[in-house]
């Protein structure tokens, strides 16, 4: 199975990524989802500070690939010919799903500035969010680079610059998407 995942800081573009790629046919799997899907066995509101709580919490028990793990679950019970992952964070998430997926796995990173990635948080409206400034996205990208993103980023196979409007966003995709198949 074809797996193409997408890392990058929070809001840089990656789940319009998926998006495109869910629109083209392929299932898409968000790693995001599994940590909101724990918050909510473990009864927690969705707040920043609980995903990225519970999220911190599941890689220092069950080790930095706890939520790839899941995801592999995931992805081995889909069928077809692809996926995509949404919001790798680290190397040893990488790691394991090149050691589950050998050169069918295809790492992007989905660069974006600061100052738009803020824009594009303010405006979707997720429940963990709402109290989003420029302070607590500093927190928040510190807490995912903690969790080893750099790395991930900087091992990429491709980078998207997403610097302009989402319809650019969405034809960059979709061209590497179908220089894919």
């Amino acid at each position: 199975m074809r797996i193409i995942a997408f890392v990058g800081m929070p809001a840089s573009g990656k789940g319009e990524a998926a998006v495109v790629a869910k629109e083209l046919g392929y299932p898409v799997v968000n790693m995001g989802d599994v940590i909101r899907e724990e918050v909510h066995r473990l009864g927690l509101e969705p707040t920043d500070e609980n995903l990225g709580g519970t999220g911190t919490r599941l890689r220092q028990e069950e080790g930095l690939s706890a939520i790839a793990k899941r995801c592999v679950t995931k992805l081995c019970a889909l069928k077809g010919g692809a996926a995509m992952v949404d919001g790798v964070r680290n190397i040893e998430e990488v790691h394991l799903f090149k050691e589950e997926f050998g050169d069918d796995f295809l790492l992007i990173n989905v660069q974006s500035s600061t100052e738009d990635r803020l824009a594009r948080i303010r405006a979707r409206g997720r429940a963990d969010d709402r109290l989003m400034d420029e302070e607590r996205l500093r927190i928040r990208d510190e807490r995912e680079l903690g969790w080893g993103m750099g790395e991930s980023i900087n091992n990429a196979d491709l980078t998207i610059v997403n610097d302009g409007t989402v319809d650019q966003l969405r034809k960059k995709v979709k061209k590497i998407i179908e220089e894919q198949r």
